[in-house]
């Protein structure tokens, strides 16, 4: 019911289409959602979710899965990450690959909804460690429409593979086309 709720409002109402399709059978990966340029792109990552069916997730400090809000956020795919320990992002979110069945990880490798020159890294590192491929996503404003690329295995060679994905990208508007990433 709440998957039809999703349609009505994101293809009628809001005028947005899905176009491509994530291949279930890849239980873990990242999945790289670019450009971010607004808050809006929350909610539509929800609603192309939720339209989807399969099960997303995110990474954020442990403090915000405390009480009263931290089964709000599990939910909602969010998995705490402990950041005071001394191990390295990298490796603590390459850990939770491991402990778990299913995790496909959504990051904005621009890192902010500023305008950025380039990426950060972090993602790429995480799929090598983890041995996950990376999931393209487009959120087409200009278009109206949320892009799913294939999966793409990291080879380990980071210019070239950055340059293959981002090619993913060319001619994709963000919420706020200045801020948006150019390839």
């Amino acid at each position: 019911m709440k998957r039809f709720i999703y349609k009505i409002i994101f293809f009628n109402m809001m005028g947005w289409r899905i176009k491509g399709k994530m291949d279930p059978e890849i239980k873990k990966c990242i999945i790289i959602v670019v450009p971010h340029t607004s808050w809006h792109d929350f909610y539509i990552g929800l609603f192309a979710r939720g339209i989807i069916g399969l099960e997303m997730h995110y990474v954020a400090k442990k403090e915000l899965f405390k009480f009263p809000f931290g089964f709000y956020f599990r939910w909602m795919g969010g998995a705490p990450l402990d950041r005071s320990s001394r191990q390295n992002t990298v490796e603590a979110i390459a850990e939770i690959f491991k402990k778990r069945a299913i995790f496909r990880l959504a990051i904005a490798p621009e890192g902010t909804r500023k305008k950025v020159s380039d990426w950060k890294t972090g993602f790429y590192y995480i799929a090598l460690k983890a041995e996950v491929p990376i999931v393209p996503v487009a959120f087409d404003y200009s278009k109206k429409e949320v892009i799913l690329h294939d999966a793409f295995y990291p080879t380990g060679d980071i210019q070239n593979d950055f340059l293959l994905l981002k090619n993913n990208y060319k001619g994709v508007v963000g919420r706020i086309p200045e801020y948006g990433f150019e390839v």
